[in-house]
């Protein structure tokens, strides 16, 4: 699987590039499904408008609104009460799975129970664009500062796919967000290596290869 982890979407050229680039072949001819599990569990977000938002192209993060081929909804809460067979060839045959933001634990819960996880090490042909808790999922783990729906496993651990963890939405020096700052203490808490990214950043991988993809500002940790 081809990653392109963002912090909010697809926002600038460079980040447009990156994923036509990915998908090998123009956006216009690739199939897309859209996964709004994680907004259901963030208190900034919840059931309601914020899904709706995402999943009718309307949220602030560019991802189901870039011009794709054709564009469906994958629920996970859904799948564990259905037949694999209704829903596992569609992942299989789609071209990218855009994963929309929210919590992070909570869209790592749901991929699990519904067989999403498991799937994820045979779509070599998928590429994955996440969006904050999106692009967190794929990590070790998200750190405590992220922690707000707590799992059955009570940790902070998330799938491990890349070997390194994010802290999005990284505010411009002296603006209201997630400031250097904290990021500074939220890499001291985490054992591997992470990256601090903005809005107008997004890390690429490709076979183990991680590339930062930028018209923004992020900085790289090593682990402690």
């Amino acid at each position: 699987m081809r990653l392109l982890l963002t912090s909010a979407g697809v926002r600038n050229a460079s980040i447009h590039r990156a994923l036509v680039d990915l998908l090998g072949k123009p956006i216009a001819e690739s199939s897309a499904l859209c996964i709004p599990t994680a907004s259901y569990a963030h208190p900034m977000v919840g059931p309601g408008e914020g899904p709706w938002r995402f999943i009718s192209g309307r949220s602030e993060g560019p991802m189901v609104d870039l011009g794709w081929k054709s564009v469906g909804v994958l629920e996970l809460t859904a799948l564990p009460s259905i037949d694999d067979d209704l829903w596992v060839p569609l992942v299989r045959e789609t071209d990218v799975l855009l994963v929309g933001g929210g919590d992070a634990l909570y869209l790592c819960h749901w991929m699990r129970e519904s067989g999403l996880a498991d799937l994820i090490p045979t779509l070599g042909g998928t590429v994955w664009v996440g969006l904050s808790a999106g692009s967190m999922v794929l990590t070790p783990r998200i750190g405590e500062d992220f922690v707000q729906w707590r799992p059955p496993t009570g940790d902070d651990s998330t799938l491990g796919v890349v070997d390194f963890s994010i802290f999005p939405h990284l505010a411009p020096d002296g603006m209201p967000g997630n400031s250097m700052a904290e990021a500074e203490g939220w890499a001291a808490g985490i054992s591997e290596p992470g990256y601090a990214m903005d809005d107008e950043t997004a890390i690429k991988v490709v076979d183990g290869t991680v590339e930062v993809v930028s018209e923004g500002q992020w900085r790289h940790f090593a682990s402690s």
